[in-house]
């Protein structure tokens, strides 16, 4: 059966082929627009998806969508709210304002610089009109339950409208297409579960899914076994975690739907007991296996934190908040249900802190997490169920499931921008000695990878020796993040730079989970480390990808470090590159020293001025 999954058209539109539950080619169409986070139909991604099968659309079967129609999501947001409002009227959270001033008292002193930050202890005044706003609104009793039900009535307005409008969209572009009866829809939390558990090459495996929003649900508890998905438990919007990060992300001065990983970064500097027991007492745990946020859209609340408290230990908090109850909602039904295996899936497995966490709980044996955990990897997911054949597959090998270019497209693109280029006979050694000797270098090569990390074919690669390449290649880039660069490292020293790998070393080849890093680690690649010791690296075997693979086995025998650093091959606010002229443009607009395109080697013109 040959399945086009679509992602929901709201933001990061995608599209997969998956041909009797085998992904053949998923990318985002963000890749072919250059626009970042592209919504809308996914039309270029649907023409290289077809193009690389070389299919044309009556060879589709069924066309997945993950998410009701327009009345079946009205439905849902409804139910949802009705139910939340319930909760509100029921709940007594203690009064805020002793708990602030306690708060308060525990902010601690701080002197050393933090990069990106003015001062160490930096907050976000707004002055003193829009301060008090904040009190009123987001924690005075009447003036904030006020404010709640509005962002709640205007959140939902927008959402059922949104859903029309996506649904005139996706029918229309279908339309043109010649697939309209070939439309197949799902309740979102399905299509998460689904790449989460199909993925994994788990038998059997408690599937976690937790995002912002989806059919009603925020979550999802579900069992696989056997190549089957039965739902347990689904956990009710708007009690999100999705929505409660992007509350602090908002409110910290940052885009919700594209920053969050900001402030993972930025909370290790802050110290989550400031405020942890003020957002705690916001939380109803009184039912176990779920919990629910009073308030959560309220966004006035973060807001006034922001602006009373450190920026770090706002973060802090948050971060710390949400790695409790999630590791809380992961415990409660791995006891239920006695699973051993956790898969995760939905935008909040984006947070590479907390599935470290879910990662130690005692009886985890093994995590996976979808390595496109977003909305955009949920057309995929839903395609794969509608088509899997059963039982259970072993695992994903690797995700460079888009586009490839050949040699002369390669040559084709450095020729149009009047690059010269040599091509090294024994290029993985060449381009070692290159790192080694401080030259940041672009390497495009091979089919470009899918979902939000660069893997080795899109990716920037630096030696990891010296701890101030975060600052200053990130504002070469136009970059500004809390978070160091992520190292890739070689599949056999993996122990000998990582704490706890085993049963997480398959979902680190994706970039999907922290560790905390020994003191080799530390020593030989200090630009990888985090303030609190950690790193999220991409454990990388040679099966998965030669190429890059014997680079990095060139620069350890030349430093003895196996890892470098690797991010993502884009210009700042831009995709990660797709084509060769987009690589050959981000080259020479993003100033870095040298360029790996295939077998060619080509030095920044600039570089040598």
């Amino acid at each position: 059966m040959n399945v086009l999954g679509l992602s929901p058209l709201d933001k990061d539109s995608h599209a997969s082929l998956v041909v009797d539950g085998r992904v053949l080619f998923a990318s985002g169409e963000e890749r072919y627009s250059r626009v970042k986070q592209q919504s809308g139909f996914p039309i270029k991604a649907i023409d290289a998806a077809l193009s690389f099968a070389r299919l044309a659309p009556e060879a589709i079967d069924v066309v997945a969508y993950p998410f009701l129609d327009a009345a079946g999501e009205r439905a849902a947001i409804e139910s949802a709210f009705a139910a939340d409002a319930a909760f509100e009227d029921a709940f007594e959270p203690p009064s805020l304002e002793p708990l602030l001033a306690q708060a308060l008292a525990r902010v601690p002193a701080r002197g050393e610089p933090i990069h990106g930050l003015t001062e160490p202890n930096f907050r976000m005044r707004k002055g003193a009109a829009k301060e008090h706003f904040y009190r009123l609104a987001g924690t005075h009793p009447r003036a904030s339950r006020f404010a709640a039900r509005r962002i709640a009535r205007d959140w939902a307005q927008r959402a059922i409208a949104d859903h029309e409008n996506w649904q005139r969209e996706l029918e229309a572009g279908l339309e043109r297409l010649g697939l309209a009866g070939k439309l197949r829809r799902s309740e979102h939390h399905l299509s998460h579960a689904a790449n989460a558990y199909y993925s994994s090459g788990f038998e059997r495996a408690l599937i976690v899914t937790l995002d912002g929003y989806g059919t009603g649900l925020a979550g999802s508890v579900s069992i696989g076994e056997g190549g089957r998905i039965e739902r347990l438990h689904g956990q009710r919007f708007p009690h999100s975690l999705g929505s409660f990060y992007e509350m602090v992300t908002s409110s910290l001065g940052f885009k919700p739907d594209r920053h969050a990983g900001k402030i993972v970064g930025l909370a290790a500097y802050g110290d989550p007991r400031v405020l942890a027991e003020v957002l705690l007492s916001r939380v109803d745990r009184s039912r176990s296996g779920e919990f629910a946020i009073y308030q959560n859209l309220n966004v006035h609340l973060s807001r006034r934190l922001a602006a009373e408290f450190p920026v770090v230990d706002v973060a802090a908090a948050y971060q710390h908040v949400l790695e409790v109850l999630a590791c809380d909602y992961v415990r409660e039904w791995m006891r239920r249900t006695g699973a051993k295996h956790v898969v995760l899936s939905g935008g909040v497995t984006a947070n590479v802190k907390m599935n470290q966490r879910i990662h130690e709980i005692e009886g985890v044996e093994g995590l996976f997490v979808y390595p496109n955990m977003g909305d955009g990897g949920c057309g995929t997911g839903l395609a794969m169920h509608l088509s899997w054949p059963g039982g259970v597959r072993e695992t994903v090998h690797d995700v460079y499931l888009g586009p490839s270019y050949d040699e002369a497209q390669m040559k084709s693109a450095l020729d149009e921008a009047g690059l010269r280029f040599e091509r090294p006979e024994q290029l993985a050694s060449f381009v070692a000695r290159k790192l080694h000797e401080g030259v940041v270098v672009a390497r495009f090569d091979g089919r470009m990878e899918y979902g939000p990390r660069a893997l080795g074919n899109r990716s920037i690669l630096y030696h990891g020796r010296e701890p101030k390449v975060n600052q200053w290649l990130n504002q070469r880039l136009g970059r500004t993040e809390f978070m160091p660069f992520a190292p890739v490292t070689l599949w056999e020293a993996a122990s000998k730079c990582y704490h706890r790998v085993a049963g997480a070393a398959h979902a680190a080849e994706f970039m999907t989970v922290t560790f905390d890093c020994t003191d080799f680690m530390k020593s030989t690649c200090p630009a990888a480390v985090h303030v609190d010791g950690t790193a999220r690296p991409q454990l990388i075997r040679r099966e998965v990808n030669p190429g890059y693979y014997d680079i990095l086995r060139e620069h350890e025998k030349l430093s003895g470090s196996p890892s470098l650093i690797n991010t993502s091959f884009n210009m700042h606010e831009e995709p990660i590159v797709a084509s060769p002229r987009d690589a050959v443009r981000a080259f020479l607009d993003g100033r870095i020293d040298a360029l790996v395109m295939g077998p060619f080697y080509v030095e920044n013109p600039e570089r040598a001025r």
